[in-house]
């Protein structure tokens, strides 16, 4: 029994170097969180996410540390994406220094038996399910778990989230509970959304973000995809730290639940407030893929570059496995000159940092470049960033 907080047995093993030193401390920070938190115990999860992954984001002292580590996941573990894909870092620019460091982070993680799995959209390549409890790290991947799926995980930092596949469990609080998943304010939408996409969704988040800060709104006035909901969380855990949204009628906890809205702050989204976030910028290259492409997204990509040749870069990110799966239409995408890179996106590469200006349909990625990468970003509809790519 550690003060607090009950551990079982096998924990209290763990706890006492039964397990090898690196679960022992894996635990002793699981602990420590929980405490700070207030957690009663831990919870199995039934897999993790672990960010961290790209040399550019954990460099040097980040490396030294996977390294010191002897251990191996007990659940089933992917990685965030790193700064290049693993085989074709040289096609995309990247400095053979960099790729030597990040192929040392790729090892360290295998090595801890991470899968390589290198992908901000792990629901893409693995089932998650209805209330499963989880420690995943990415703000997207988190929000769509939360959301859309209606598994339960805290937004984890990379070492929580590293320590929660080694030993299994994650503290139980937050999000965990039932009673923190309630919506906290409503965002009443006054648009006609009927013919909105990904790209206007995904701006809807990058305002609501703003707007919401770290609590759970509850949406009305859309009815939005999979893909969709899939942007407007992505931007609003990029703009703002929301972890959990309800969408009225559609995702599967408001269609669950009878939330009382009574009493909670309303926020009024208009039209206008969208529309002004898409400017009209000259632009050097266009990046498509964040969070990670869908198949769908995918053929949608293919359909429209169909006969046509790319007059400035085209990036198109997707994990691996969703490239594998879709193959055919990947190479339809790549014979216009685009390339479709796994295991990276815009954000974590630093070949993206060679350019001013970068065209993206995403709400997160509109949040994301100015920092990550340096440069300006413009938000475009799918179709605006191919008619851009093809001149």
């Amino acid at each position: 029994m550690v003060t607090g907080m009950h551990l079982d047995p096998e924990d209290e093993r763990i706890l006492a170097g039964e397990q090898g030193e690196t679960r022992q401390k894996m635990l002793a920070l699981l602990v420590a969180l929980g405490k700070v938190f207030g957690a009663e115990r831990l919870v199995p999860i039934t897999s993790a996410q672990v960010s961290g992954a790209s040399y550019k984001t954990i460099g040097k002292y980040g490396l030294d540390w996977l390294a010191s580590l002897d251990a191996k996941a007990v659940v089933p573990a992917v990685l965030n994406p790193i700064g290049m894909p693993r085989g074709r870092w040289e096609e995309m620019g990247i400095d053979p220094g960099f790729a030597e460091k990040q192929q040392a982070v790729v090892a360290a993680y295998e090595r801890l038996g991470i899968r390589l799995d290198c992908t901000c959209t792990p629901y893409y390549l693995h089932e998650t399910r209805y209330g499963d409890h989880l420690a995943w790290s990415e703000s997207s991947a988190v929000s769509y778990a939360n959301s859309v799926l209606g598994a339960r995980t805290n937004r984890e930092g990379g070492p929580s989230a590293l320590a929660a596949a080694l030993v299994g469990k994650t503290p139980c609080y937050g999000l965990h509970l039932a009673k923190n998943r309630v919506p906290q304010m409503v965002m009443d939408v006054h648009a006609d959304t009927s013919g909105w996409g990904i790209a206007e969704f995904g701006a809807l988040g990058f305002h609501a973000g703003k707007l919401v800060g770290n609590r759970i709104p509850y949406f009305r006035g859309i009815r939005p995809e999979p893909d969709q909901l899939k942007a407007i969380g992505a931007a609003m855990a990029a703009t703002g730290a929301v972890a959990l949204y309800h969408v009225e009628g559609t995702t599967p906890e408001a269609q669950k639940n009878r939330y009382d809205l009574s009493g909670l702050e309303v926020i009024p989204v208009e039209q206008e407030e969208i529309s002004r976030l898409f400017l009209e910028i000259p632009v050097d290259a266009v990046a498509v893929g964040c969070p990670h492409c869908s198949p769908a997204e995918l053929a949608e990509i293919a359909r429209l570059l169909a006969g046509k040749v790319v007059t400035k870069p085209l990036y198109v990110f997707a994990a691996q496995g969703v490239i594998e799966r879709n193959a055919r239409v990947v190479d339809s995408i790549e014979k216009s000159g685009a390339r479709v890179f796994a295991d990276t996106c815009m954000v974590v590469s630093p070949a993206m940092e060679q350019y001013r200006s970068i065209m993206v349909n995403s709400g997160k990625a509109l949040a994301y470049v100015p920092n990550m990468c340096g440069g300006q970003a413009r938000i475009g509809t799918i179709a605006d960033c191919i008619r851009v790519a093809t001149g």
